[in-house]
């Protein structure tokens, strides 16, 4: 039987052909049109980057490889008596590009428990830091640290073939995914359970052994692992901490140099530390409306108030879907199949029925449906995990098995150095005022 890394190098020469053919008969078409708005507005849809594991469409939200979220939910292997999809499935099939069987999971898992070891001296950089800390932080100085294990810059050192380039990154990618549960567990028990560690199993998979380490031992808390890794692990090229971390990529830095640049863009309030200022909100809301369940129209004007202030409601649209996130619809399906009764899940679906119409009555929000981040910090909150400071680390650990498929390919098919022209604000006058 291949193995992963045999599977992918079979399709390398392929897609090489798929992309020089591509680029030999089609170079010069034109692929889209650049507004003077979309300049001044991040770049918002400029199509401007290739990126193989998956594809947002505002209508039908994420794709990967082109089966949409619930199809994923429903074809990728599980754990025995899981209802979830194991993530270690969604990592082959951006990788791969096919979907993997049973034997291919558990391989998967294997593997990245052989690779799970972290050396002390990253151990050691932690314990260096203010226990205070934001864990984002800690976070990425922790996977900067781990840049001593590069393969990849050994082999640059020694001056590899370009058309290998793919071979120790994919090492490297495969390392750094292996060890950041461990790594992610280890700054969680230090910040919020005065150091008391606790040490990885054997022969489990990737979520489960995560959540062992966090402390979680509860099934439910697994799988909610398990949905939380897989939903949260892509989301095409364009976001913050993927563009952030192909950009530090392609000019050939090291996996490890990519991923802690990606996760810095990870760390902000208008990335992923959406989920943290989510549930800052709900809770802030529930005690300034007095506890409880609060009535729709109470929340109503909270919500009204909020926006009259200025204030945006965290949680609530998107910068490309025009519809309910799928990925909020499965953590949904989650929390109406164990905590259908539970007070602050009944709120997150009170707000899930206030918040869009009174946002679509300002003319000004393109989609005013739920994303992801409004409502994944109540399901880890039922379950425990209270200290909300942490909740985009998780975020991280799973968007590694996106950034990584990518950084693997983007090495595999030579993509060069990103370097996009810029130009300045007098310029654009004086071109459109004449």
């Amino acid at each position: 039987m291949k193995s992963l890394k045999e599977k992918f190098k079979d399709q390398i020469n392929d897609s090489r052909d798929r992309v020089k053919n591509l680029v030999t008969e089609y170079g010069d078409k034109i692929v889209g049109e650049i507004s003077l708005r979309q300049i001044y507005s991040g770049m918002r849809g400029m199509l401007s980057m290739v990126t193989e594991t998956s594809k947002l469409d505002p209508n039908e939200g994420i794709r990967f490889r082109g089966y949409s979220l619930p199809e994923i939910q429903d074809v990728l292997p599980r754990a025995k008596g899981s209802n979830q999809p194991l993530p270690e499935g969604m990592f082959y099939l951006m990788l791969i590009g096919s979907l993997p069987n049973d034997n291919d999971v558990r391989n998967i898992s294997l593997e990245l428990e052989i690779r799970s070891d972290v050396p002390d001296y990253v151990f050691n950089v932690i314990n260096d830091l203010p226990k205070d800390m934001h864990p984002m932080t800690q976070f990425s100085i922790a996977i900067l640290s781990l840049k001593n294990e590069s393969q990849f810059t050994r082999a640059y050192k020694q001056g590899i073939s370009k058309k290998t380039y793919w071979d120790p990154t994919f090492e490297d990618a495969l390392n750094l995914i292996a060890k950041l549960p461990r790594i992610a567990a280890y700054i969680y028990r230090r910040s919020y359970h005065n150091e008391d560690y606790i040490e990885p199993l054997k022969g489990a998979d990737w979520s489960q052994n995560f959540a062992h380490m966090l402390g979680f031992s509860d099934a439910e808390f697994t799988d909610l692992i398990r949905l939380y890794m897989t939903i949260h692990s892509d989301h095409e090229g364009g976001n913050v901490s993927a563009h952030t971390a192909h950009l530090v990529g392609s000019a050939l830095s090291d996996a490890y140099l990519s991923f802690s640049a990606g996760m810095n863009g990870l760390a902000g309030p208008l990335h992923g530390l959406a989920n943290q200022e989510v549930v800052r909100w709900l809770l802030t809301m529930q005690k300034d409306l007095g506890g409880g369940l609060p009535s729709r129209d109470k929340i109503a004007d909270y919500v009204q108030d909020s926006l009259n202030n200025g204030k945006v409601i965290p949680g609530f649209g998107h910068a490309v879907l025009r519809k309910t996130d799928p990925r909020y619809t499965a953590q949904r399906e989650f929390a109406l199949k164990y905590l259908p009764d539970d007070q602050l899940f009944l709120l997150v679906s009170r707000v899930y029925e206030v918040v869009p119409p009174i946002l679509e009555a300002t003319g000004k929000v393109k989609n005013p449906w739920p994303n992801v981040d409004a409502h994944s910090g109540i399901l880890l909150l039922k379950y425990g995990m209270k200290e909300y400071d942490f909740f985009t680390v998780l975020f991280g650990v799973s968007r590694s098995l996106g950034i990584m498929s990518q950084l693997i390919w983007s090495r595999a098919l030579g993509m060069p150095i990103e370097r996009p022209g810029s130009t300045t604000t007098d310029l654009m006058i004086k071109k459109f005022s004449h």
